[in-house]
């Protein structure tokens, strides 16, 4: 009887022992405090929306006469391209339309091209989207042109 005694003891010991090696049992211990996560915004570049409704970051060349193709710009060197505006640099491809189009002639003049007033793209709500260009001709420019011109863009 003793004997069954000392290995009750014994074994409640071990199982008090390994207890408090293992910490305090789950019911015992404190619910852990919330954490609170901060979600922070997408920070992708606004994009330029083309003829084909496909999202474009700094693009090379750009149709702005999607129905007929008698304007475009090419070669654009972008020095600019963040959240509030864009600004580049190349060349506007314009068909003079004389006698008439299709029997026109495309004619180059040199082109600022600054894009802005940035909102969220309707196909695509999370994306951001420019939604007016801007065109500064600094020499020749087609003779139905101010020296600037400003077009909304498509949503």
């Amino acid at each position: 009887m003793q004997l069954r005694a000392l290995t009750t003891t014994v074994a409640l010991f071990a199982v008090a022992t390994l207890a408090t090696a293992a910490g305090t049992s789950p019911a015992a211990r404190p619910a852990p405090a919330a954490v609170t996560q901060t979600v922070q915004p997408r920070t992708e570049p606004p994009v330029l929306v083309d003829c084909l409704w496909h999202p474009q970051v700094r693009p090379t060349d750009f149709m702005l006469a999607c129905g007929d193709g008698n304007s475009r710009l090419a070669s654009l060197h972008w020095t600019r391209w963040d959240a509030g505006r864009a600004r580049a640099e190349g060349v506007n491809w314009v068909n003079d339309c004389k006698p008439y189009c299709a029997a026109g002639h495309f004619h180059a003049y040199p082109v600022t091209v600054r894009l802005d007033r940035t909102r969220p793209w309707k196909k695509q709500p999370q994306v951001s989207h420019y939604s007016r260009i801007t065109l500064t001709y600094p020499a020749a420019r087609p003779e139905q042109f101010g020296p600037t011109v400003s077009y909304p863009l498509w949503d």
